[in-house]
Protein backbone atom coordinates (compact mmCIF):
# COMPACT_ATOMS: atom_id res chain seq x y z
CA UNK A 1 0.00 0.00 0.00
CA UNK A 2 1.16 3.71 -0.73
CA UNK A 3 0.64 5.28 2.94
CA UNK A 4 1.26 8.52 3.93
CA UNK A 5 1.00 10.02 7.49
CA UNK A 6 0.39 13.64 8.31
CA UNK A 7 2.05 14.83 11.34
CA UNK A 8 2.46 18.80 12.68
CA UNK A 9 5.58 18.45 13.82
CA UNK A 10 8.17 15.65 13.73
CA UNK A 11 8.92 16.14 17.61
CA UNK A 12 10.20 13.53 20.52
CA UNK A 13 6.61 13.27 21.69
CA UNK A 14 5.19 10.00 22.14
CA UNK A 15 2.49 10.68 19.76
CA UNK A 16 5.19 11.24 17.37
CA UNK A 17 7.20 8.02 18.11
CA UNK A 18 3.44 5.84 17.81
CA UNK A 19 3.53 6.98 14.53
CA UNK A 20 7.22 6.58 13.81
CA UNK A 21 7.35 3.27 15.06
CA UNK A 22 3.93 2.25 12.66
CA UNK A 23 6.25 3.79 9.65
CA UNK A 24 9.26 1.91 10.30
CA UNK A 25 7.21 -1.19 10.39
CA UNK A 26 4.97 -0.87 7.39
CA UNK A 27 8.18 0.38 5.59
CA UNK A 28 9.80 -2.73 6.94
CA UNK A 29 6.81 -4.88 5.51
CA UNK A 30 7.33 -3.28 2.04
CA UNK A 31 4.93 -0.52 2.05
CA UNK A 32 5.64 2.82 0.44
CA UNK A 33 5.57 5.28 3.88
CA UNK A 34 5.56 9.40 3.17
CA UNK A 35 5.38 11.20 6.20
CA UNK A 36 4.72 14.82 5.98
CA UNK A 37 5.53 17.53 8.56
CA UNK A 38 5.65 21.10 9.32
CA UNK A 39 8.99 21.82 10.72
CA UNK A 40 10.08 21.85 14.13
CA UNK A 41 11.46 25.18 15.09
CA UNK A 42 8.72 27.64 14.46
CA UNK A 43 10.14 31.36 13.66
CA UNK A 44 9.81 33.67 16.57
CA UNK A 45 6.62 35.16 17.08
CA UNK A 46 5.81 38.40 18.46
CA UNK A 47 4.67 36.72 22.01
CA UNK A 48 8.63 34.99 22.10
CA UNK A 49 10.19 38.59 21.37
CA UNK A 50 8.32 40.13 24.13
CA UNK A 51 8.92 37.42 26.82
CA UNK A 52 13.02 37.46 25.39
CA UNK A 53 13.12 41.17 26.30
CA UNK A 54 11.52 41.09 29.17
CA UNK A 55 13.50 38.76 30.44
CA UNK A 56 10.72 36.06 30.95
CA UNK A 57 11.32 31.82 30.21
CA UNK A 58 11.01 30.56 27.36
CA UNK A 59 8.82 27.08 26.32
CA UNK A 60 11.28 24.40 26.54
CA UNK A 61 12.91 23.91 22.87
CA UNK A 62 11.48 20.98 20.54
CA UNK A 63 13.91 18.70 19.87
CA UNK A 64 13.58 16.69 15.87
CA UNK A 65 13.00 13.06 16.38
CA UNK A 66 15.96 10.75 14.56
CA UNK A 67 13.28 8.08 14.03
CA UNK A 68 11.98 9.47 10.74
CA UNK A 69 15.73 9.77 9.23
CA UNK A 70 15.33 5.58 7.92
CA UNK A 71 12.82 7.39 5.28
CA UNK A 72 14.89 9.65 3.96
CA UNK A 73 13.54 12.00 1.44
CA UNK A 74 9.95 10.37 2.01
CA UNK A 75 9.96 12.73 5.15
CA UNK A 76 8.82 15.63 3.92
CA UNK A 77 9.13 18.79 5.84
CA UNK A 78 7.30 21.73 5.34
CA UNK A 79 9.45 25.30 4.69
CA UNK A 80 7.41 27.13 7.10
CA UNK A 81 4.94 26.27 9.79
CA UNK A 82 1.59 26.25 7.62
CA UNK A 83 -1.37 23.82 6.64
CA UNK A 84 -0.56 20.91 4.71
CA UNK A 85 -2.02 21.17 0.73
CA UNK A 86 -2.26 18.54 -2.06
CA UNK A 87 0.37 19.84 -3.61
CA UNK A 88 2.44 18.37 -0.45
CA UNK A 89 1.21 14.99 -0.27
CA UNK A 90 1.82 12.23 -2.74
CA UNK A 91 -0.91 10.16 -4.98
CA UNK A 92 -1.71 7.44 -2.49
CA UNK A 93 -3.76 4.29 -0.86
CA UNK A 94 -4.49 6.02 2.27
CA UNK A 95 -3.61 9.59 4.01
CA UNK A 96 -3.93 9.68 7.92
CA UNK A 97 -4.17 12.86 9.99
CA UNK A 98 -2.75 12.66 13.42
CA UNK A 99 -3.70 15.37 15.57
CA UNK A 100 -6.82 17.64 15.48
CA UNK A 101 -5.21 20.36 13.00
CA UNK A 102 -4.31 17.74 10.99
CA UNK A 103 -7.18 16.20 10.49
CA UNK A 104 -8.60 19.79 9.09
CA UNK A 105 -5.96 19.82 6.22
CA UNK A 106 -6.58 16.00 5.45
CA UNK A 107 -10.45 16.44 5.10
CA UNK A 108 -9.41 19.15 2.24
CA UNK A 109 -7.50 16.98 0.03
CA UNK A 110 -8.78 15.18 -3.03
CA UNK A 111 -9.39 11.51 -3.30
CA UNK A 112 -6.60 11.02 -5.05
CA UNK A 113 -4.31 11.54 -2.25
CA UNK A 114 -6.23 8.47 -0.22
CA UNK A 115 -8.39 6.85 2.05
CA UNK A 116 -9.03 9.39 4.68
CA UNK A 117 -8.36 8.27 8.41
CA UNK A 118 -7.84 9.68 11.93
CA UNK A 119 -5.91 8.28 14.33
CA UNK A 120 -7.19 9.85 17.40
CA UNK A 121 -4.27 9.66 20.11
CA UNK A 122 -5.63 11.94 22.97
CA UNK A 123 -8.96 13.51 23.97
CA UNK A 124 -7.76 17.03 22.54
CA UNK A 125 -10.40 18.95 24.60
CA UNK A 126 -8.17 21.31 26.17
CA UNK A 127 -8.63 24.83 27.56
CA UNK A 128 -5.38 26.23 25.07
CA UNK A 129 -6.64 24.93 21.97
CA UNK A 130 -9.18 25.92 19.85
CA UNK A 131 -11.79 24.01 21.34
CA UNK A 132 -14.86 24.64 18.88
CA UNK A 133 -12.89 23.24 15.92
CA UNK A 134 -11.20 20.41 17.54
CA UNK A 135 -14.43 19.21 18.43
CA UNK A 136 -15.91 19.72 14.79
CA UNK A 137 -13.06 17.37 13.70
CA UNK A 138 -15.16 14.55 15.97
CA UNK A 139 -17.38 14.71 13.10
CA UNK A 140 -15.42 14.91 9.63
CA UNK A 141 -15.60 12.46 7.08
CA UNK A 142 -12.26 10.47 8.44
CA UNK A 143 -12.22 6.91 9.69
CA UNK A 144 -11.58 7.23 13.34
CA UNK A 145 -8.89 4.99 14.84
CA UNK A 146 -8.38 5.89 18.87
CA UNK A 147 -5.70 4.55 20.29
CA UNK A 148 -7.31 3.68 23.67
CA UNK A 149 -10.96 3.06 24.99
CA UNK A 150 -10.95 5.88 27.08
CA UNK A 151 -10.32 8.45 23.88
CA UNK A 152 -13.39 6.67 22.30
CA UNK A 153 -15.52 6.51 25.26
CA UNK A 154 -15.17 10.06 26.21
CA UNK A 155 -15.35 11.06 22.11
CA UNK A 156 -18.79 9.08 21.93
CA UNK A 157 -19.66 10.41 25.38
CA UNK A 158 -19.36 14.06 25.03
CA UNK A 159 -19.84 14.46 21.17
CA UNK A 160 -21.83 11.22 19.84
CA UNK A 161 -19.44 10.14 17.60
CA UNK A 162 -19.54 6.43 18.02
CA UNK A 163 -17.70 5.26 14.37
CA UNK A 164 -14.56 4.72 16.58
CA UNK A 165 -12.57 1.33 16.13
CA UNK A 166 -9.50 1.01 18.41
CA UNK A 167 -6.08 -0.19 17.78
CA UNK A 168 -3.81 -0.09 21.05
CA UNK A 169 -0.63 1.19 21.03
CA UNK A 170 2.45 -1.59 21.95
CA UNK A 171 5.95 -0.82 22.96
CA UNK A 172 8.95 -2.00 21.26
CA UNK A 173 10.30 -5.35 23.16
CA UNK A 174 13.38 -5.03 21.46
CA UNK A 175 14.11 -1.65 23.06
CA UNK A 176 12.41 -2.10 26.19
CA UNK A 177 13.71 -4.95 27.86
CA UNK A 178 15.17 -6.01 31.06
CA UNK A 179 16.21 -9.33 32.55
CA UNK A 180 14.39 -10.65 35.37
CA UNK A 181 15.68 -9.09 39.16
CA UNK A 182 15.27 -9.07 42.69
CA UNK A 183 13.74 -6.07 44.14
CA UNK A 184 16.03 -3.17 45.31
CA UNK A 185 17.13 -2.90 48.55
CA UNK A 186 15.94 0.46 49.33
CA UNK A 187 12.92 0.73 47.28
CA UNK A 188 12.51 2.88 44.41
CA UNK A 189 10.44 4.92 42.31
CA UNK A 190 10.35 6.44 39.11
CA UNK A 191 8.74 8.76 36.84
CA UNK A 192 8.97 10.68 33.78
CA UNK A 193 9.32 14.38 34.27
CA UNK A 194 7.15 17.21 32.54
CA UNK A 195 5.71 20.64 33.42
CA UNK A 196 2.77 19.98 31.46
CA UNK A 197 0.09 19.76 33.74
CA UNK A 198 -2.37 17.47 32.58
CA UNK A 199 0.79 14.83 33.27
CA UNK A 200 -0.12 16.15 37.08
CA UNK A 201 3.57 15.68 38.29
CA UNK A 202 3.07 17.23 41.74
CA UNK A 203 1.08 14.41 42.72
CA UNK A 204 4.29 12.24 41.70
CA UNK A 205 6.50 14.16 44.33
CA UNK A 206 3.94 14.68 46.90
CA UNK A 207 3.14 11.25 47.24
CA UNK A 208 6.95 10.36 47.23
CA UNK A 209 7.48 12.99 49.90
CA UNK A 210 4.84 11.21 51.89
CA UNK A 211 5.98 8.17 51.81
CA UNK A 212 9.69 9.16 52.29
CA UNK A 213 8.11 10.15 55.79
CA UNK A 214 7.45 6.47 56.85
CA UNK A 215 10.23 5.03 54.76
CA UNK A 216 13.17 7.71 55.08
CA UNK A 217 15.26 5.40 52.66
CA UNK A 218 12.73 5.15 49.72
CA UNK A 219 15.12 6.48 46.61
CA UNK A 220 13.18 8.41 43.74
CA UNK A 221 14.56 8.56 39.92
CA UNK A 222 12.66 10.67 36.96
CA UNK A 223 13.92 11.49 33.68
CA UNK A 224 12.30 13.80 30.91
CA UNK A 225 12.97 16.30 27.93
CA UNK A 226 13.84 19.59 29.69
CA UNK A 227 15.62 20.58 32.70
CA UNK A 228 13.57 21.05 36.20
CA UNK A 229 11.53 24.11 35.47
CA UNK A 230 10.86 26.93 38.36
CA UNK A 231 7.71 26.24 38.31
CA UNK A 232 8.00 23.13 38.87
CA UNK A 233 10.87 21.93 40.62
CA UNK A 234 12.33 19.21 41.98
CA UNK A 235 13.35 18.02 45.36
CA UNK A 236 17.03 17.38 46.01
CA UNK A 237 16.34 13.69 46.65
CA UNK A 238 14.73 12.87 43.05
CA UNK A 239 17.83 11.50 40.87
CA UNK A 240 17.22 13.34 37.94
CA UNK A 241 18.68 12.36 34.30
CA UNK A 242 17.88 14.97 31.69
CA UNK A 243 17.34 13.99 27.85
CA UNK A 244 18.91 10.65 28.20
CA UNK A 245 19.51 8.65 25.10
CA UNK A 246 16.89 6.19 24.01
CA UNK A 247 19.44 3.06 25.32
CA UNK A 248 19.57 4.02 28.90
CA UNK A 249 15.62 4.88 28.86
CA UNK A 250 15.27 0.81 29.85
CA UNK A 251 18.25 1.17 32.59
CA UNK A 252 16.21 3.88 34.34
CA UNK A 253 12.98 1.95 34.01
CA UNK A 254 14.68 -1.49 35.23
CA UNK A 255 16.66 0.46 38.14
CA UNK A 256 13.36 1.25 39.59
CA UNK A 257 10.89 -1.25 41.74
CA UNK A 258 7.33 0.74 40.98
CA UNK A 259 6.92 3.38 38.05
CA UNK A 260 4.14 6.19 38.74
CA UNK A 261 1.63 7.31 36.03
CA UNK A 262 0.00 9.91 37.43
CA UNK A 263 -1.48 11.76 34.59
CA UNK A 264 -5.25 13.32 34.77
CA UNK A 265 -5.76 12.90 31.16
CA UNK A 266 -3.82 11.14 29.22
CA UNK A 267 -4.82 9.85 25.33
CA UNK A 268 -2.37 6.42 25.91
CA UNK A 269 0.24 6.57 28.46
CA UNK A 270 2.96 4.84 26.43
CA UNK A 271 5.53 4.63 29.86
CA UNK A 272 2.96 2.73 31.25
CA UNK A 273 4.08 -0.47 28.89
CA UNK A 274 7.72 0.57 28.51
CA UNK A 275 8.06 0.30 32.25
CA UNK A 276 6.30 -3.22 32.22
CA UNK A 277 8.35 -4.62 29.52
CA UNK A 278 11.19 -3.69 31.73
CA UNK A 279 9.78 -5.77 34.18
CA UNK A 280 8.55 -2.69 36.48
CA UNK A 281 5.09 -2.80 37.78
CA UNK A 282 2.81 0.47 37.24
CA UNK A 283 0.70 2.21 39.92
CA UNK A 284 -1.43 4.70 38.06
CA UNK A 285 -4.76 7.04 37.77
CA UNK A 286 -7.24 6.15 35.62
CA UNK A 287 -6.26 8.07 32.86
CA UNK A 288 -5.36 6.63 29.41
CA UNK A 289 -5.06 2.90 28.48
CA UNK A 290 -4.05 2.16 32.67
CA UNK A 291 -7.43 0.64 32.74
CA UNK A 292 -6.85 -1.39 29.84
CA UNK A 293 -3.35 -2.51 30.53
CA UNK A 294 -3.41 -3.29 34.68
CA UNK A 295 -4.96 -5.68 35.94
CA UNK A 296 -3.35 -6.08 39.89
CA UNK A 297 -1.11 -8.83 38.53
CA UNK A 298 1.44 -6.03 37.47
CA UNK A 299 0.41 -3.06 39.00
CA UNK A 300 -2.13 -1.12 40.69
CA UNK A 301 -4.97 1.34 39.25
CA UNK A 302 -5.22 4.26 41.86
CA UNK A 303 -7.67 7.11 42.62
CA UNK A 304 -5.58 10.45 41.79
CA UNK A 305 -4.93 11.50 45.48
CA UNK A 306 -1.37 11.58 46.87
CA UNK A 307 -1.77 9.81 50.04
CA UNK A 308 -3.20 7.15 48.47
CA UNK A 309 -0.38 6.35 45.79
CA UNK A 310 1.80 7.04 48.88
CA UNK A 311 0.17 4.16 51.14
CA UNK A 312 0.83 1.93 47.96
CA UNK A 313 4.31 2.61 47.67
CA UNK A 314 4.74 1.96 50.96
CA UNK A 315 2.29 -1.52 50.54
CA UNK A 316 5.15 -2.68 47.70
CA UNK A 317 8.34 -1.72 49.30
CA UNK A 318 6.82 -4.04 52.21
CA UNK A 319 5.38 -6.93 50.25
CA UNK A 320 6.76 -10.34 50.60
CA UNK A 321 10.21 -10.27 47.66
CA UNK A 322 8.13 -13.40 46.02
CA UNK A 323 4.85 -11.25 45.75
CA UNK A 324 6.61 -8.19 44.10
CA UNK A 325 8.95 -10.80 41.99
CA UNK A 326 5.18 -12.39 40.56
CA UNK A 327 4.01 -8.23 40.02
CA UNK A 328 7.58 -7.94 37.67
CA UNK A 329 6.97 -11.22 36.06
CA UNK A 330 3.25 -9.97 35.53
CA UNK A 331 4.13 -6.85 34.30
CA UNK A 332 6.52 -8.37 31.66
CA UNK A 333 3.39 -10.43 30.39
CA UNK A 334 1.52 -7.85 29.82
CA UNK A 335 3.92 -5.63 27.71
CA UNK A 336 4.80 -8.73 25.56
CA UNK A 337 1.28 -9.17 24.80
CA UNK A 338 1.33 -5.90 23.04
CA UNK A 339 3.85 -5.87 20.07
CA UNK A 340 4.08 -3.04 17.66
CA UNK A 341 3.71 -6.42 14.78
CA UNK A 342 0.26 -7.43 16.47
CA UNK A 343 -1.08 -3.68 16.11
CA UNK A 344 0.35 -3.02 12.70
CA UNK A 345 -1.90 -6.00 11.70
CA UNK A 346 -4.84 -4.39 13.32
CA UNK A 347 -3.73 -0.73 11.83
CA UNK A 348 -3.29 -2.27 8.24
CA UNK A 349 -6.39 -4.75 8.02
CA UNK A 350 -8.32 -1.42 8.62
CA UNK A 351 -6.41 0.71 6.19
CA UNK A 352 -6.56 -2.12 3.70
CA UNK A 353 -11.11 -2.09 4.34
CA UNK A 354 -13.21 -0.52 1.97
CA UNK A 355 -16.98 0.24 2.94
CA UNK A 356 -19.11 -1.66 1.29
CA UNK A 357 -20.65 0.70 -2.17
CA UNK A 358 -17.81 3.02 -1.63
CA UNK A 359 -15.34 4.18 -4.22
CA UNK A 360 -12.57 3.81 -2.05
CA UNK A 361 -13.57 7.33 -0.81
CA UNK A 362 -14.60 7.54 3.19
CA UNK A 363 -18.13 8.11 3.37
CA UNK A 364 -20.06 10.42 5.87
CA UNK A 365 -20.69 9.43 9.61
CA UNK A 366 -22.11 6.59 10.34
CA UNK A 367 -20.25 4.31 7.90
CA UNK A 368 -17.58 2.52 9.82
CA UNK A 369 -18.29 -0.04 12.69
CA UNK A 370 -17.50 0.59 16.14
CA UNK A 371 -15.27 -1.53 18.55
Amino acid sequence: MRITFVLPIASLDGGIRVVATYARVLHERGHELTVVSQPVKAEPGWKSTIKAILGRPRKPEVRATPLLDFLGPRHRILERRRPVTAGDVPDADVVVATWWQTAEWVAELPAVKGRKFYLLQGYEVFPHLPVERVVATYQLPLRKIAVSNYIRHAIATHHGATDIEVVSNAVDLEQFDAPQRRRNADFTVGFLYTTKKVKNIVLAIEAIRLARERLPGLRALAFGAIPPAAELPLPAWVGYRQAPPQEEIPRIYASCDAWLFTSEKEGFGLPILEAMACRTPVLATRAGAAPDLIDGSNGALLPASAPAFADEILRFAGMPAETWQELSEGARRTATAHSWEASTERLLAILSRREPGSDGVMEPEGTCSSR
